[in-house]
């Protein structure tokens, strides 16, 4: 199993924090598509996820939160 730093995670992201935010909501969108359950060797989603985020291969964008009025 890989080790992700924050550090490593802060360079594609603006923080750590928002960094692992991304990395878990991608996970949750990748737990919808189909996967093939017959390979056993099938990496984690959240590592996955982690992989891509350090690649720099997740692209996203922070809406700001809007204030109740």
């Amino acid at each position: 199993m890989r080790v992700f730093t924050p550090v490593e995670i802060a360079n594609h992201a603006a923080n750590k924090y928002l960094g692992v935010l991304v990395a878990a909501k991608y996970a949750r969108v990748l737990n919808e598509f189909p996967r093939d359950r017959s390979s056993s060797r099938e990496k984690k989603l959240t590592t996955r996820s982690l992989e891509e985020l350090s690649k720099g291969e997740i692209v996203y964008h922070v809406v700001p939160r809007r204030r109740a009025e």
